[in-house]
Order: C-alpha cells, then structure tokens, then sequence
C-alpha cells in the first residue's frame, strides 16, 4: 500500500520508521519482502546517486508499483534533493514523499525554498520533509559543512515552514562503514521537547544497534539507512563472482546479494524497535 510519511507516523508512532536507501529492482524488491516478513511499514528513498543512475520517471514507477503491491504501508521518497526540477517531477511521478536538502544553504534561503516545495507537495498530498543543521559525509569527496543542529534553530525553521518531518543533526555521518557514531542524545532529547514534528535521523548505517533503540525511543520517526545495504549487496556479489568464475548471468549472481539485502533490512528493522 502506497501511503505519505504523514500516514506512516499517524498508523506507527510507537516506534521509528526504516527508511532504505535503494537503487533498483533487486535492493528494493527485497526491501519490501523484509518489511513484509516482520509487518513492518518501511520507506523506499531515492537519493541523488540512484537518480543519476536511474532518472526518476523510471525508477520511481517502478517502486511506486512495488509500494501500491506490498501487504503493508511504503512510502516512496525522494531523498536529498537540491533540484526543484527533481522534486516537481517526483510529484508529477507519483513520490508520495520528498525532502529538500537546505543544509548547505543560508538558514532563510532554506526556509524559503523549503516552503517553495511545501507549496508544490501538499496539494497532491505528498508529505515534505527538510533538513536544519548539516549531517556531514564520511567520504572526503563530498565537500558537504557539518554543523549540529541547535533546538532553537530547529524551532524556528519548523515555525517558519510547518515542515512534515525534520532531519537534524546529533552525531551521526553520512557512509560510514563502522558503527561508531556518537550521537548526542542530550541534544537530541532538547530538540524533541521544543520542536513538535516527527524527527528523521540520517546516516545510520554508523549507530551501533543500542542506540537504533534509544533513538526509536526518543522521539525520532524516521531513521535513514543507505550503506549498510550496499555493503550486504556488493560483498556479496564479489564472493558470487569469486566463488562462480564461469557464471556470467547477472540474474543468477543477483540471488545472494538479494538474499542478503533481505537479511540486512530485517535486522535493522529489528533492531529498530524497543
């Protein structure tokens, strides 16, 4: 069932919400078997690498369909967009979600632009979700400021714009590979008692599976995941390849990584709850 963030936090706010980042069929089929094995709502996220892979008037019909037939609640959503092109075509599209990443702009720059797709989304009921401070990247190539969220600014952004959901940064990195994020929940705990909106951390793959709980429990909705999957996917097609020599169709070798995809969706899913 396809379904806004705004309705996955109504039916499901006891604890967050999973959303993965995916790039094609094979991650986001797998995705969706995950979520249904435990009967779990999750959300699928287009990021800006899947849609210079994939354009967005492709891949999006694709997990649209995916959504609109699995036995529970997705949402699809576009993830990161600075484009207002990128956004106006994920509504057009059928996204039933998009953010608009400010963080590297001016804080009115941001408020302004983010109101700009507030007034795009919601008549066709998509929900909007936006960004105050700055999640850094662990990739050295991204040239992306890192900046903590502060509560009163996050207040502020949310008056200004009546935003659905707000990324903030406490401590977590974009692609990091080991789980060593330190996530400042005092922060964290502040920014939730001031600001009433659902929460969405980024960069989770580095959270140890302690705290996935703890954010679960303190106030966060939306819990972001991207290289962890790619992780489970890529080393296990090189064993595949390494383990296969003489096996040249991908459809074959794609049966593991799926497999594993799968696994690595639940656990995180599982670790997600209380």
């Amino acid at each position: 069932m396809l379904v806004n963030l705004n309705h996955l936090f109504k039916q499901h706010n006891n604890y967050a919400i999973a959303g993965f980042n995916v790039y094609g069929y094979e991650d986001a089929v797998s995705v969706i078997k995950a979520a249904e094995n435990l009967k779990e709502p999750v959300i699928l996220m287009v990021n800006r690498d899947a849609e210079n892979h994939i354009p967005l008037d492709i891949i999006g019909p694709m997990l649209i369909s995916l959504a609109k037939k699995a036995s529970v609640a997705v949402s699809v959503h576009l993830d990161h967009s600075i484009c207002m092109k990128s956004i106006e075509l994920a509504i057009q599209v059928g996204f039933s979600s998009v953010m608009f990443d400010g963080s590297q702009l001016s804080k009115e720059e941001n408020i302004g632009l983010t109101r700009k797709v507030i007034a795009l989304a919601h008549p066709h009921d998509v929900s909007v979700e936006a960004e105050i401070g700055s999640v850094g990247y662990s990739d050295p190539a991204v040239k992306a400021k890192w900046i903590y969220t502060e509560p009163e600014e996050a207040l502020e952004f949310y008056q200004a714009t009546g935003v659905d959901c707000l990324a903030v940064a406490v401590g977590t990195v974009h692609r990091m590979t080991a789980q060593t994020a330190n996530i400042q929940f005092d922060r964290l705990k502040r920014i939730h008692e001031m600001v009433k909106v659902p929460l969405v951390i980024h960069g989770s793959t580095g959270v140890p599976d302690e705290d996935l709980k703890k954010l679960s429990a303190s106030g966060v909705s939306k819990i972001n995941i991207g290289t962890s999957l790619r992780m489970a996917f890529g080393k296990t097609l090189r064993q595949a390849m390494e383990d296969q020599p003489d096996e040249f169709d991908r459809i074959k070798l794609f049966q593991l990584p799926m497999q594993e995809v799968q696994r690595a969706a639940e656990q995180k899913m599982q670790a997600i709850r209380p």
